[in-house]
């Protein structure tokens, strides 16, 4: 098993990459992380990162169409804030529990 301090770094990084960039290096961390590292925790909240990333860019497509029916406004505000909110909590109950992977709600697993 990883030293405690990498595992907390590295699903921290996982989950803020959004943070970095808004556009493909959010879902390349989390990826390269995957790859890297051989801590099944860090790969658990790597896949659940990159899921969350993924589930971001079909909500704000759909929200987008939406806003041609006056509805897409306010849901891709609703958007940006949880894409905030959410990597946010998920990065201090990594540093909080970093034996747990965190698991982001409402999302689909598809992966």
């Amino acid at each position: 098993m990883e030293d405690v301090a990498q595992r907390k770094v590295l699903s921290a990084l996982s989950h803020g990459a959004l943070f970095f960039s808004s556009t493909v290096v959010s879902i390349g961390i989390p990826i390269a992380i995957m790859f890297v590292s051989e801590d099944p925790v860090v790969k658990e909240n790597a896949k659940e990162s990159l899921i969350f990333h993924i589930n971001l860019y079909i909500y704000a497509a759909v929200f987008a169409l939406l806003i041609l029916i006056a509805i897409g406004i306010p849901l891709l505000v609703m958007l940006l804030v949880v894409s905030f909110i959410m990597p946010l909590i998920a990065m201090l109950r990594v540093l909080d529990q970093p034996n747990r992977p965190y698991r982001y709600p409402y999302i689909f697993r598809f992966i």
